[in-house]
């Protein structure tokens, strides 16, 4: 793939132009020449876009697809279609599916159905197997099969000596193990926050003491296991406190929040709308003022979309029997770009790559062309109209957002939208 990129903002602090307007020439899917004025005596396919930045290609670290099982719900291919679009040259897919990514060959064929994409897909296996939380998966065999991480997707881990034996266990091979943070007896038939909205709806409250029991159980044992653990989508200010207190302490734990847990309250849910209804619920305006503080100074290390489709049929019924989840991928930057300013929005897109074993590759010439293009000024209304996704449960519909995605440069290859 041979392109000639025109009068891009480069947005990579790592780079020598870092804030320089430039050419990029990519030659064979590596960037040969980044300069001014840059010629063209090969005759390459030249680009111009309005208001062109550039920046390294995002990653989302917790994506849901559907298949293999949930076909209906959304298929690799798409998804990784629907990833492009959204600027994503690389996701990590939660084992969600059915049956569960629990086995080397569900990682193998997870990956064989990704290959030669754009998109790099980096399968998370299940840590339990079927994700029931009893006996541990065939954690090494899937790593060795490519597997970045092992997560029992929205599934809490109850039995903590089990935990404890993972996060042992996965040292062996520098596995990294991750634990959703719930406590199901205190959640309980929960469906939102527990607070003033959750009473003056009528509908059960899930309380932030559930989430918060579960990240200073899990906290102790990473510390008696001196092992590696990520702590996927907080949704609380306390949370925010034990997992600082914890990394005070030396302690190897990352952690993510949903762009959604950063964007709307509890509040927001005022006509039972399910595309409303995630897992960790929307909190109140106190949590989510004390989690977009720690996005900014660093104590929580990532964002995702966790974007996770789902059919009509298990969103257009009653709130209390619908299924948590929100598709997030095409949303992702627009939300993010209304909250941040750009620079820290491209920060948060990139970061977290390290700990999924991907590289960080630097807009520099000889680098392999890993690029997603933008215009971060363009306003929008979110609407069905810019979903990629066979699933339609988009949090995000009717929303203004900021800033326009104009695809990726990635595996030698190109996609714009």
């Amino acid at each position: 793939m041979n392109i000639l990129i025109k009068s891009a903002t480069i947005i990579d602090p790592k780079s020598e132009f870092h804030n320089t307007t430039q050419d990029i020439l990519i030659e064979n899917g590596i960037i040969s020449n980044i300069g001014k004025n840059l010629k063209n005596p090969k005759k390459y396919t030249e680009l111009t876009l309005n208001n062109l930045h550039i920046s390294q290609g995002w990653f989302d670290s917790s994506v849901s697809f559907g298949e293999p099982g949930f076909e209906d719900r959304d298929t690799i291919e798409n998804g990784l279609k629907t990833a492009a679009a959204s600027g994503f040259t690389a996701v990590a897919m939660n084992a969600n599916t059915f049956p569960v990514l629990d086995t080397s060959s569900d990682i193998a064929f997870v990956c064989s159905k990704a290959k030669n994409n754009a998109v790099t897909l980096l399968p998370i296996g299940a840590l339990t197997k079927e994700s029931k939380s009893e006996d541990l998966a065939e954690l090494y065999d899937m790593k060795s099969a490519g597997a970045v991480a092992f997560y029992d997707y929205q599934k809490p881990i109850g039995n903590p000596n089990l935990l404890k034996i993972a996060l042992q266990y996965a040292q062996n091979f520098k596995g990294l193990v991750c634990s959703f943070p719930q406590e199901n007896k205190i959640a309980g038939l929960g469906v939102m926050n527990e607070h003033i909205t959750s009473t003056s709806l009528g509908l059960k409250g899930n309380p932030n003491l559930a989430e918060e029991l579960q990240v200073a159980r899990d906290l102790f044992l990473l510390e008696y296991t001196d092992g590696k653990l990520h702590i996927p989508t907080i949704s609380t200010a306390k949370s925010v406190a034990l997992i600082r207190e914890a990394k005070q302490k030396k302690l190897d734990v990352t952690c993510s929040v949903a762009i959604h847990n950063l964007y709307f309250k509890d509040e927001d849910i005022v006509d039972f709308n399910t595309n409303f209804k995630v897992l960790p619920p929307l909190r109140t305006q106190e949590d989510v003022d004390a989690l977009r503080e720690a996005v900014k100074d660093g104590t929580i290390d990532m964002v995702t979309s966790d974007h996770n489709p789902m059919d009509v049929e298990h969103k257009k019924i009653e709130f209390d029997h619908a299924a948590y989840g929100t598709i997030g991928l095409e949303s992702a930057f627009g939300a993010l770009q209304t909250l941040f300013t750009t620079k820290k929005t491209i920060d948060l897109l990139t970061k977290g790559k390290t700990r999924f074993g991907l590289e960080n590759t630097i807009i520099q010439i000889g680098n392999k062309a890993n690029l997603t293009l933008f215009n971060p000024d363009s306003k929008f209304n979110f609407s069905n109209s810019n979903i990629v996704s066979k699933s339609q449960n988009a949090i995000f519909e009717n929303e203004t957002l900021k800033g326009t995605v104009y695809g990726i440069i990635s595996n030698n290859q190109k996609i714009l939208n």
